[in-house]
């Protein structure tokens, strides 16, 4: 047997911003549900962001860029956020994300859906793109993404590394999923 409890049910009785940067905000709050019970929750506050699958007939864009927190150079979709912006325009920020990543335009774009990055300690969540009629232009990266390499690969090369475990972002992964299971690829 399991409990459940209603969002009204818990509520936030403390919150205070424990580190804050540009990218994130990081907060701790005291939590209490009716019962009685009294814990606490570490939350990371990102702003959302966008994932973009850039399709060429048969083959797919990645890029490959280092990761600092695994300490390695990984293959993913294009993905990106507009830190401090104002408001989210999901599909401008794809189209941007495309343009200064890969060096590439879509003429057709085609919503997959969106996502929780992780919400068992993040509020931060993802938007996926289909984007195809691709045109070439020039990247445009962000101090950040210095030394990003852009692959085009074979769909089935893809399918085959994520089966294999080769695709460790597991937003690539899920988006690949998702969009596969909604028919875009």
């Amino acid at each position: 047997m399991s409990n459940t409890y209603p969002d009204d049910e818990i509520q936030t009785l403390d919150s205070k911003v424990v580190y804050q940067n540009r990218w994130m905000t990081v907060r701790e709050d005291a939590i209490g549900r009716d019962d009685g019970y009294r814990g606490i929750y570490g939350v990371i506050d990102k702003p959302d962001f966008v994932v973009v699958i850039a399709l060429s007939g048969d083959d797919v864009y990645l890029v490959e860029q280092y990761r600092y927190p695994v300490k390695g150079r990984h293959l993913e979709f294009p993905q990106g956020a507009k830190e401090g912006a104002e408001s989210f325009d999901a599909l401008s920020v794809a189209k941007a994300e495309l343009r200064e990543e890969c060096g590439l335009l879509a003429d057709n774009w085609q919503y997959v859906g969106e996502q929780f990055l992780a919400y068992g300690m993040c509020s931060q969540r993802y938007h996926i793109f289909v984007a195809t009629e691709l045109t070439g232009t020039s990247q445009a990266l962000e101090d950040e993404e210095q030394g990003l390499i852009v692959h085009k690969m074979p769909l089935a090369q893809l399918k085959q590394r994520i089966v294999s475990g080769e695709m460790m972002d597991a937003t690539t992964c899920n988006a690949f999923g998702l969009a596969t299971l909604k028919g875009f690829l």
